[in-house]
């Protein structure tokens, strides 16, 4: 058992598409005692939606398509980020595409734990590691520069 005392604070990022608003607030809905004990992160109305139901604080960047993606993109290169909960449709195209691929090519370069869907935002929520601190591999980033100077 996690001694909830001395739980660390995660920064969890929640964004939605249109199509995965209403699944990621029942989500989000079901675990809001667990985010209550985090600091929360979102796109703009996404982020306005989770505020709401939730009645927990969410600090918010601009809406994906008006560049938020790329703002928490940003947070996960400076290290301000800890989890990404993406509920991306990939049903539907989207006209900010190319900002959407580059925000899980960040979390995958910076090996951040990413949820896609609920089945693995459950599997990530409710894993041990969530209460404790845990030193992820990250890359390395001077050796890259150097193989490619060496092209």
């Amino acid at each position: 058992m996690v001694d909830q005392s001395l739980e660390v604070v995660k920064h969890i990022a929640l964004v939605a598409h249109d199509n995965k608003k209403n699944d990621l607030l029942e989500w989000a809905r079901f675990n809001r005692e667990t985010l209550a004990r985090h600091m929360l992160f979102a796109t703009g109305t996404t982020g306005e939606l989770l505020a709401g139901e939730l009645d927990l604080e969410v600090r918010r960047y601009a809406s994906g398509p008006l560049g938020g993606d790329q703002q928490i993109g940003a947070a996960i290169a400076e290290g301000t980020i800890n989890l990404l909960i993406f509920f991306w449709d990939p049903l539907e195209p989207q006209p900010h595409d190319p900002d959407i691929k580059a925000l899980l090519r960040l979390a995958v370069l910076y090996n951040l734990p990413t949820a896609c869907n609920r089945a693995s935002a459950d599997f990530l929520i409710s894993s041990p590691l969530m209460g404790s601190q845990y030193q992820r591999a990250m890359p390395d980033i001077d050796r890259y520069r150097e193989n490619r100077r060496r092209r």
